[in-house]
């Protein structure tokens, strides 16, 4: 009988630690850059990323579109629509300790023109190239937080 309790004594502390490793969560940045050669404004709000914006592109300007901040679930797919004919979409794939994993999938009409997979730590910030917009381009800015 004492060993019966103990189990589930054992079963109803481990519980809720198994669960929520199953059905983590992961609260994701999202931020939608505009990168354009029109003009030298540099959005205030993208001060954290600045630099590396300057490294990886090659543009004068960079605005934000939009900044949004979302708990994605593992294999749930978040979707937003960059203009008429552009979607992106992010993807929590898997998170461990020190890691989060995500796919990123760019779509203009039915096609696909990306796919890749990013990897981040906490508190780090990861840039992804995207497609044409208007007279620059689309760049994502990803961050997470776990």
């Amino acid at each position: 009988m004492k060993i019966k309790i103990f189990i589930l004594a054992f079963i109803l502390v481990l519980l809720p630690v198994l669960t929520s490793r199953a059905f983590a969560q992961v609260q994701t940045r999202i931020r939608t850059i505009e990168a354009s050669n029109v003009g030298s404004l540099v959005d205030p709000s993208l001060r954290d990323v600045h630099d590396q914006l300057g490294s990886l592109f090659n543009f004068t300007s960079y605005r934000l579109l939009r900044d949004e901040s979302v708990s994605l679930a593992p294999n749930k797919p978040y979707e937003i629509s960059a203009h008429r004919e552009v979607s992106l979409e992010v993807t929590l794939v898997s998170q461990k300790k020190d890691m989060a994993e995500y796919r990123v999938r760019i779509r203009r009409e039915k096609s696909e023109i990306l796919n890749t997979t990013v990897r981040l730590s906490p508190g780090r910030s990861v840039l992804v190239g995207g497609p044409k917009h208007g007279k620059g381009i689309i760049i994502l800015a990803l961050s997470a937080r776990f």
